[in-house]
């Protein structure tokens, strides 16, 4: 539903993103879920702040991913001084607070979006190093594996062809229920203040705006809290369901 709401923002949404009328207006059949502060329709900013907060969100698994792929891959298979020099570095990446590192990344850069996405990438990269690793220690040594390198595959194509397909449906589950996890980081950041522009349509900045009129008005903040946390919880179940799926498809090889 958010996806598609993010997709389709300007074609569903009641007002336009700039369209003002009136100030902490209540629900009404004019305004669903009332005006903010800024006079600007909730609901309106609700969709179209699903559109900046899932493509940053998503961009930022996606980039964890193939960080974090590569490095389990590269300790996984080579095992040895690389697997411990690999491993040792994520300790020490997960040692640091999540918070840290965001605003250590803050301080390299400027704030805005990229910033933002770049932190929580990074947040995210270890998840993926130590599973895909723990998946590839245990795939080296089936038969199959063993057969392809007796029959002179080369790394290169063991990894490629051999490897990456097997762990296809863990990166799956991993991504998908990492989204839930960026989603609330992308938020937690943005109402930090440390997402660039605030009068940008985004639920963390919208949360932030609403909480100085919250002796006024609740709907502004209640919106994106909810629409955070329903997308939070689709994006928990999906990755359940597909976990479920890559276990059956598992189970019937």
């Amino acid at each position: 539903m958010f996806i598609f709401s993010a997709i389709f923002a300007d074609v569903i949404s009641p007002y336009g993103p700039d369209v003002r009328d009136g100030q902490n207006q209540p629900p009404s059949s004019a305004h669903w879920l009332g005006t903010d502060s800024n006079e600007k329709d909730v609901l309106t900013r609700v969709l179209h702040g699903s559109r900046l907060s899932l493509i940053a969100s998503i961009t930022s698994i996606s980039c964890a991913v193939v960080v974090g792929v590569g490095l389990g891959m590269l300790a996984g298979y080579n095992g040895g001084r690389t697997d411990m020099l690999v491993m040792r570095l994520i300790d020490i990446w997960l040692s640091f607070p999540s918070l840290l590192i965001a605003f250590l990344v803050i301080a390299a850069l400027h704030p805005g979006w990229p910033a933002v996405i770049i932190a929580v990438a990074l947040i995210n990269v270890p998840v993926f190093a130590r599973q895909i690793r723990a998946e590839m220690l245990s795939l080296k040594h089936a038969a199959y594996a063993e057969a392809a390198i007796a029959a002179g595959a080369t790394p290169f194509y063991m990894v490629i062809f051999v490897f990456l397909p097997a762990v296809t449906g863990t990166i799956w589950v991993l991504a998908t229920l990492g989204l839930g996890h960026a989603i609330l980081e992308v938020a937690g950041l943005s109402f930090l203040g440390i997402a660039g522009d605030p009068s940008h349509a985004e639920w963390g900045a919208m949360l932030v705006e609403a909480k100085e009129y919250l002796h006024v008005t609740i709907w502004p903040a209640i919106a994106p809290g909810i629409a955070i946390s329903l997308t939070i919880l689709g994006f928990n179940l999906f990755g359940d369901g597909l976990r479920e799926v890559f276990n059956r498809r598992s189970r019937s090889m």
